[in-house]
């Protein structure tokens, strides 16, 4: 086993939790790895298992957790793991360990990336704003949404829940799978209900529901069958559109004319999709009175490789 001490940077989400070591002296991340969080009953476990696996010892750590981080105990909103902070430092002999939300990771690997790792999908001619902020929102398991803010020449993360805002319906089919997920979920139902992986799954069955059908895919089946089946590109164009109201509402809330980062599992997977059938131009910039204040304001697609561990270095660096 090394004995050189190295930082360990974890980005934990409902379904992958992924891990690298930081090498201080190099700036590198060596070693990444991707654990299913169903195979561990805690992430003390996943955390041991791969350290054990990398043969490493750490004297520091950064952990992205896809939850609110208001305190010492640590609850996952879309799965089962819990733990204290102040616990888990101990049991792993840490001089220093560090818990964010993983979309405040996002939002400071946005300061880091290069120009060939954003795709410009939406405005593509529109200049960002340098000083405004940046919003910062994406689908996965669940729906993290983000912001950078410019303050005193720095940029400060912000950590939010914006995903569990509340689904604002736009035309009658919205209204209808609306209805449908409120059989299933109750009266409020949230933005992430529909723009996350179950929420693909939710709108596939909602639409077989109204063709009096049933219908239950996943993801993946309906990503994977986008080329050629009709029912999964209407699946996806509602999704990016859903996406899209509420990306452009997120603008508008924080006056994000620093344009819009999105991130996430689901949208790197569908990228050539995104860029042939651009389902979130027109409705992005559909706000009405504001439709040419949204027009000036570019949309990204993150393509980097594991920017939640790079923002964890971001936050490692920060503590140095």
């Amino acid at each position: 086993m090394s004995t050189q001490p190295l930082k360990l940077v974890a980005d934990i989400g409902g379904t992958n939790a992924r891990f690298a070591l930081y090498d201080a002296k190099s700036g590198e991340l060596n070693a990444p790895q991707t654990l299913a969080t169903a195979n561990y009953p805690s992430l003390e476990q996943a955390i041991c298992a791969y350290l054990s696996q990398t043969q490493t010892q750490i004297d520091e750590a950064a952990i992205a957790i896809a939850t609110p981080v208001l305190g010492d105990k640590i609850k996952m909103t879309n799965h089962h793991w819990q733990f204290s902070i102040s616990a888990l430092k101990k049991t792993l002999n840490l001089k220093h360990l560090q818990v964010i939300n993983d979309f405040v990771a996002q939002a400071l690997a946005i300061l880091d990336l290069k120009d060939h790792e954003i795709l410009p999908l939406v405005n593509i001619t529109a200049q960002a704003d340098a000083h405004a902020p940046k919003a910062v929102i994406g689908p996965g398991t669940g729906l993290g949404v983000s912001a950078l803010i410019s303050h005193h020449g720095d940029w400060q993360a912000l950590a939010s829940e914006g995903g569990h805002t509340s689904f604002a319906p736009r035309n009658e089919l919205e209204y209808q799978i609306l209805r449908y997920a409120q059989t299933l979920h109750g009266d409020h139902i949230s933005a992430e209900r529909f723009i996350s992986g179950a929420g693909l799954t939710l709108i596939d069955s909602a639409l077989a529901h109204l063709e009096q059908k049933t219908r239950k895919r996943t993801p993946e089946e309906i990503t994977r069958n986008l080329p050629n089946d009709s029912t999964a590109r209407q699946t996806v164009d509602l999704f990016c559109q859903i996406l899209a109201s509420v990306a452009s509402d997120l603008v508008l809330t924080l006056g994000a004319r620093g344009g819009v980062y999105l991130c996430g599992g689901i949208l790197p997977k569908i990228q050539t999709y995104l860029q042939t059938h651009n389902p979130l131009q027109s409705r992005f910039n559909d706000k009405g009175r504001f439709s040419d204040y949204l027009a000036n304001v570019p949309v990204y697609l993150v393509t980097a490789q594991e920017p939640g561990l790079r923002g964890a270095t971001v936050v490692l660096k920060q503590h140095s």
